[in-house]
């Protein structure tokens, strides 16, 4: 016996086995169907259906009645705004008009509607110059006054978004009004399907995405 012969067989690594590449392969392919299939199925999911909207109708910043009778069969986007808010009100319609590039292609098949919370002030042609100033496309982009209450009531009961103005304060105390910063979504039957936080960039990209996702759901 030679001593060659007397040594013993190493044990082949599993890299020079036949099967191991093999397996490997159908492992990793594994995990990127059922990934895949997790990402196509999150994406394909519907919207959640949050709440049907009353009927309503106030008037355009041209003059004209404008709700829900002019809204239906077009989803729409909405924010809520005062023409001599101090504070965030800039920068919510800064991003409305973001929002406002970001979906021009839809063109008038989704409209943007900003509802004014100081509607005794905010009148059609106030609207129209603060429209004007934050580059509104008229076509799409629709600023709404009318009575207080019924404004209210819209807001609060239908949209679920706060709004109203501290008791007791003086008429002239623009800081005492109050309203929410979140973007509505809402499809063509009135249904709400998202709220989006204005001064969050990634949920406006969502608001974004979304806005994409109700359009290949309505087809």
């Amino acid at each position: 016996m030679t001593a060659e012969s007397t040594l013993p067989a190493r044990p082949a690594r599993l890299t020079q086995r036949p099967g191991f590449w093999g397996g490997l392969a159908v492992f990793m392919l594994g995990i990127a169907i059922a990934s895949g299939a997790t990402l196509l199925r999150g994406r394909s999911e519907p919207l959640p259906q949050l709440g049907a909207l009353p009927e309503f109708s106030f008037t355009r910043h041209d003059g004209q009645p404008f709700g829900s009778a002019q809204l239906r069969g077009r989803p729409y986007i909405a924010n809520f705004i005062f023409t001599r808010c101090p504070t965030i009100c800039p920068a919510f319609t800064r991003k409305m008009a973001g929002v406002q590039e970001r979906t021009a292609h839809f063109g008038t098949g989704l409209q943007l509607v900003s509802f004014s919370v100081d509607p005794k002030y905010d009148t059609p042609e106030r609207l129209t110059e603060y429209g004007q100033r934050h580059g509104a496309d008229f076509a799409r982009w629709s600023f709404l006054t009318g009575d207080y209450e019924q404004l209210k009531d819209t807001i609060v009961h239908g949209f679920k978004i706060s709004m109203g103005r501290e008791a007791g304060a003086p008429e002239d105390d623009l800081l005492s009004i109050f309203h929410g910063t979140h973007f509505v979504l809402v499809d063509r039957n009135g249904q709400i399907r998202g709220y989006y936080d204005s001064a969050d960039s990634d949920s406006t990209d969502r608001l974004i995405r979304d806005t994409e996702r109700l359009a290949r759901e309505e087809r």
